[in-house]
């Protein structure tokens, strides 16, 4: 058996799951509705406060799927009751971050302003403290699209390997690279 696949999934208080007939399962909670097209040979039952998630065989292709599916629906249940944060951090002199509503604006060292259009689900807020980096904070009940917006504005930027300039997760630690030592005549 897959160790994660047969994990039982608990259901908080607030949040409600149903499973379609086409094999979809919905979750809705207090941070919204999430779904998801569940593959037709695994099956997920609600047993009391409990989701289970089984497979009919052992085959590789039904045992990779029992785990997936199982992770999915899990980040699911938790996305709609707690929700998901990632923050990212602005090293770099000059860097500056703004939100102005669902529009992120930020000026990354290029001759330009840079913005981009985030998707409803996803929540930003911007913090710019004196003697700081700017932090950029995204908060979302999808886990699958905020780690895909956050790997877009990572993207514009991404830390390089001598000064450690760029936009990079906060807690993440970087590979740092000597750079050039001075030639001895």
């Amino acid at each position: 058996m897959s160790r994660i696949g047969k994990l039982p999934i608990a259901i908080p208080d607030q949040v409600t799951v149903t499973v379609q007939p086409d094999n979809t399962v919905v979750v809705k909670g207090p941070r919204g509705e999430l779904s998801q097209k569940v593959d037709a040979d695994i099956t997920v039952k609600q047993e009391g406060g409990q989701l289970l998630v089984t497979r009919p065989t052992d085959q590789k292709r039904h045992r990779s799927m029992h785990g997936l599916y199982r992770a999915l629906i899990a980040n699911m249940v938790t996305g709609v009751s707690e929700g998901f944060t990632i923050r990212q951090e602005l090293v770099g002199v000059g860097y500056r971050a703004e939100a102005k509503g669902q529009v992120l604006e930020m000026s990354l060292g290029y001759s330009h302003h840079i913005m981009i259009s985030l998707p409803t689900e996803v929540k930003v807020t911007t913090v710019t403290e004196k003697r700081a980096n700017p932090i950029i904070t995204l908060q979302s009940a999808d886990k699958q699209l905020l780690g895909q917006v956050a790997a877009k504005i990572r993207s514009l930027r991404a830390p390089e390997p001598y000064k450690g300039k760029g936009i990079k997760f906060v807690g993440e630690t970087l590979r740092r690279k000597a750079g050039k030592s001075a030639s001895a005549k």
